[in-house]
């Protein structure tokens, strides 16, 4: 290739790169649920040339090289609420984890190479359990499909460590349309866990409770620690002192809180930022215990995440300078006394890190204090060939402000001709209640590398910003998402940043669905890329399944007494107005968005000879 003193001169979106598709098929692993076991840290892996199969990855303190625990075929996945999560743990070298083709617990002991199942066949899911190895007992979620025709129903229950528990466990808690995040104390004589109800999502309405628990699994003296109309709960703990601290988003940010027993709850380091994310999947942990006087915590604040230690006695919180812009799954290692999680940034893929809180607190730079125990990916790129995203905001049009984030074109070897502005391809995440981040991405590498800008929305609807604009896509899901991103787009154009000519868009799922009601209800777009997307809401409404059967209800109305909302809302019912290209990708046994979607829109545009795939 040119030298970077002598760039190519051709057009955007003509631009070679050593990013290739190739690349972005075989490169890389997914890394998910890190935890802990004494001195030893675990998390689940990727196996791309296994079908995606997800084992169990363990670094012991002794040994150099991290080894798998859990033998093929076995699939260390959950499939409660259809999207998992939580879907092991281990205490003293006992694991017990969720195997997603049969979806039954297995207990795997320190030695062998053989799980035992401990929960029976049929219908039951398992996600969520915790071990408690004084009592020889697990606690988990469990949800129940052994009646098709009906609803599942998910309960709390308790199980033998040692199995087989042929009555799928001992109920604790049932009585909700949702349970969720059980926390045991120290002692095992107290238990936490958060509930909801239809029609709310967890970040909706949910309530938080407490008990206490015998060893034979009986309940009393249940309480309930927090709940509102307009207040959501997740993932409680019990401190040392035997106060539950957890998140709730009382004053409209997912904030950290305090409850001792007969006191109101105590707000620790209350920010106008949010210390959570929305629980589409079991098992997140936003904050972690340290020791008795400190709390580890991450939150994030205008698109970026931090990580810091709050002093509880003075309660002040003191933020980490560390490389990364994107935290999750803070977990405390009390053996070690280092703190696991996953960091990425624009440059860094996720990696899963150590930090030596000892080290930090001793006067060592937080950065030079960090270990890579494993990352998703080692790639040799050179940063010439990286994009950097801008967070950029823009105007609704209430006036409110919109967030997202903007990648320029980026290739040392290639330059535009002088006068040409790059083709935009506007991005936005699935949910639609979730939020795009500035997490390196090869996908997004691969485009920007080749002369294409990206222009990635969080819009109204997205979480990260607070309850009020979470909310701005209640009742106006195909409206607030379209406006958002044609705004966005045409800030871009105001700006004279992307040629207003060339302005696509993509997305998947949730998505999908935004894609193709630009395309459909707005004249603006010169193409878009649908995946796996929501073409017809009135099907989604009926056809889909518990955990999101009333999600609709907020995001365009209760069905089917607003039937005429689905109905006007549906691209493939208005699929006569498309006008421009589309592509259409669609997995067969997609059980969130049903194939039979993207087929009638396939259908639609084809009779119509519009450009279609």
């Amino acid at each position: 290739m040119p030298s970077p003193s002598s760039p190519t001169i051709a057009p955007y979106g003509g631009w070679s790169s050593p990013i290739t598709a190739r690349m972005l098929a075989e490169s890389g692993v997914r890394l998910m649920e890190p935890g802990v076991d004494g001195a030893d840290c675990y998390w689940l892996e990727s196996r791309a040339q296994e079908k995606g199969r997800m084992t169990l990855i363990r670094q012991r303190a002794t040994d150099t090289e991290p080894a798998e625990v859990t033998p093929a075929p076995f699939n260390v996945r959950s499939r409660v609420h259809e999207y998992g999560g939580g879907a092991w743990t281990a205490s003293g070298g006992i694991l017990v984890f969720t195997n997603a083709a049969d979806l039954r617990l297995y207990r795997l002991d320190p030695g062998s190479n053989e799980p035992v199942a401990i929960t029976p066949e049929g219908g039951l899911r398992y996600a969520n359990p915790i071990i408690d190895l004084p009592g020889r007992r697990v606690i988990a979620v469990r949800e129940d499909h052994s009646f098709p025709e009906a609803e599942a129903v998910n309960t709390l229950v308790q199980l033998t460590l040692e199995g087989p528990n042929e009555d799928g466990g001992k109920i604790l808690v049932s009585g909700t349309d949702f349970v969720a995040y059980p926390a045991l104390s120290a002692d095992g004589a107290r238990l936490a866990w958060m509930t909801w109800d239809h029609p709310n999502m967890p970040w909706d309405s949910s309530q938080l409770w407490t008990a206490d628990l015998t060893p034979n699994g009986t309940i009393s003296d249940v309480r309930l620690v927090n709940a509102g109309e307009n207040d959501s709960v997740g993932q409680p703990r019990w401190l040392p002192d035997g106060s539950l601290g957890y998140i709730a988003e009382t004053t409209g940010w997912w904030n950290l809180y305090r409850r001792r027993d007969g006191e109101a709850p105590e707000a620790l380091a209350p920010k106008a930022a949010e210390f959570s994310v929305t629980q589409w999947v079991l098992n997140q942990s936003n904050w972690d215990i340290v020791d008795t006087d400190t709390l580890a915590v991450s939150w994030t604040q205008d698109g970026d995440w931090s990580l810091g230690l709050l002093d509880l006695p003075s309660g002040e919180l003191i933020r980490l300078d560390l490389p990364f812009t994107v935290i999750s799954q803070v977990r405390m290692q009390p053996a070690t006394g280092k703190l696991l999680f996953l960091g990425a940034s624009a440059t860094l893929p996720s990696r899963l890190v150590r930090l030596d809180l000892n080290a930090v607190r001793a006067g060592r730079a937080p950065a030079d204090a960090l270990e890579t125990i494993r990352a998703s990916a080692e790639l040799d790129i050179d940063p010439g060939y990286l994009s950097v995203p801008e967070a950029i905001s823009w105007a609704a049009p209430d006036g409110s402000p919109v967030h997202g984030f903007y990648y320029p074109p980026a290739n040392k070897d290639f330059a535009a001709p002088e006068g040409e502005l790059p083709p935009v391809i506007v991005e936005s995440h699935g949910g639609p209640t979730g939020a795009t981040n500035s997490a390196f991405s090869l996908a997004t590498q691969y485009w920007t590398s080749r002369g294409f800008a990206i222009l990635d929305v969080n819009y109204g609807g997205s979480t990260g910003y607070g309850r009020s604009y979470r909310q701005r896509l209640n009742d106006a899901w195909g409206i607030v998402d379209v406006d958002d991103c044609v705004n966005g787009a045409k800030y871009l154009i105001e700006r004279g940043d992307v040629d207003p000519e060339r302005v696509t868009i993509r997305g998947g799922s949730a998505s999908g669905y935004t894609t193709l009601a630009a395309l459909t209800f707005r004249d603006f777009f010169k193409a878009g890329a649908s995946l796996y997307g929501i073409s017809d809401l009135e099907t989604m409404a009926p056809d889909t399944h518990k955990f999101e059967s009333r999600y609709l209800d907020s995001l365009v109305g209760p069905y089917p007494e607003r039937r005429d909302l689905y109905e006007a809302r549906s691209a493939v019912r208005h699929a006569g107005r498309i006008t421009a290209p589309l592509l259409l990708l669609q997995g067969d046994e997609d059980a969130v968005v049903p194939p039979a979607q993207s087929q009638s829109m396939f259908q639609a545009l084809k009779a119509r000879g519009i450009p279609v795939a």
